[in-house]
């Protein structure tokens, strides 16, 4: 288990993460989302020591990191695939890690066969591809059989099969009982992948939630097609006097009209075009997406938009 309690992190008068208290758990993946600058990576860097709070602490199995008698026996971290000295084979980089935790050489192999990279293991690790370098990582990661992974973006740079693979094997992880935590700005997979959600914004904890309830805190929408472009007018003004929110869709072809519906069910809406004699090409329910729980979450917690 990780554990932080109160973890504060200030630069001068900018403070990068506030008060910060949580527990990920083993036997789930928790994945940790955020906009630039909200600070999920000065605590990741914070829970591996290599930040230092300002107040508070980052505790793995009950320690600090620094405590630890064989670190990558407890935790294993991937922040940057590239933190590697380019000139260094890939199985001699696995090596040089195994000999300063006094992990057994065999082990090697091991993980190299886990993530697909025996064939490449005599490669110079500056030759590897994005891809491959996320590979050798998540190796890196994976020496020690840790009880807790920790990992910053694992899927960039991988194809379509890597990020498959990488959604499987965290997965897998965690139902050996493993704490898997793990940051990505892919709300798609994110939504795959974890069980759990923690939601950071300007530092401070937004949301911890099982995805499930962060899924159903987000409102579905009802979608409405129709040829009648007055009729379906009278219907939003309609639906909007009871209470709901009402938008317009684009659409290709420019003699169907389309609505957005929120806060009314289908039923209520099919009724109401009913009334109105309103015929529908179109009556459907979108269900909220992680992105769009996100985007409501975060809206007023961005710091860096283009204009």
């Amino acid at each position: 288990m990780i554990t932080l309690e109160r973890l504060t992190k200030r630069h001068g008068d900018r403070t990068a993460v506030d008060d910060l208290s949580l527990e990920i758990p083993g036997g789930l993946v928790t994945g940790f989302l955020g906009p630039n600058g909200a600070g999920k990576s000065t605590t990741m860097r914070m829970i591996l020591g290599l930040d230092r709070p300002t107040s508070g602490r980052a505790l793995v199995a009950g320690r600090p990191y620094a405590e630890l008698r064989h670190p990558l026996r407890e935790i294993g971290a991937l922040l940057d695939a590239k933190a590697v000295p380019p000139a260094r084979r890939a199985r001699t980089h696995l090596r040089a890690l195994a000999c300063t935790h006094a992990i057994a050489t065999r082990r090697v192999d091991e993980v190299l066969d886990m993530v697909g990279l025996r064939e490449v293991a005599e490669q110079r690790v500056g030759t590897l591809s994005l891809g491959m370098s996320q590979r050798l990582g998540v190796a890196a990661a994976l020496l020690g059989d840790p009880r807790a992974l920790l990992l910053d973006e694992p899927v960039n740079g991988l194809d379509p099969d890597g990020v498959r693979w990488i959604r499987e094997l965290l997965r897998s992880l965690a139902a050996q009982g493993r704490a898997v935590f793990v940051s990505s700005h892919l709300m798609s997979e994110m939504e795959l992948t974890a069980d759990r959600m923690v939601v950071l914004g300007k530092g401070r904890l937004i949301a911890d939630a099982p995805v499930a309830e962060l899924l159903g805190s987000a409102a579905a929408r009802v979608i409405v097609r129709s040829p009648d472009v007055t009729g379906l007018a009278l219907l939003a003004e309609h639906l909007v006097a009871v209470g709901a929110t009402v938008a317009k869709t684009d659409h290709d072809d420019e003699r169907v009209a389309g609505l957005s519906v929120t806060g009314s069910s289908i039923r209520e809406v099919g009724r109401a075009a009913h009334g109105l004699g309103v015929l529908l090409y179109e009556l459907s329910t979108r269900q909220a997406s992680l992105e769009q729980a996100y985007m409501a979450l975060t809206a007023d917690a961005v710091q860096y938009v283009a204009r």
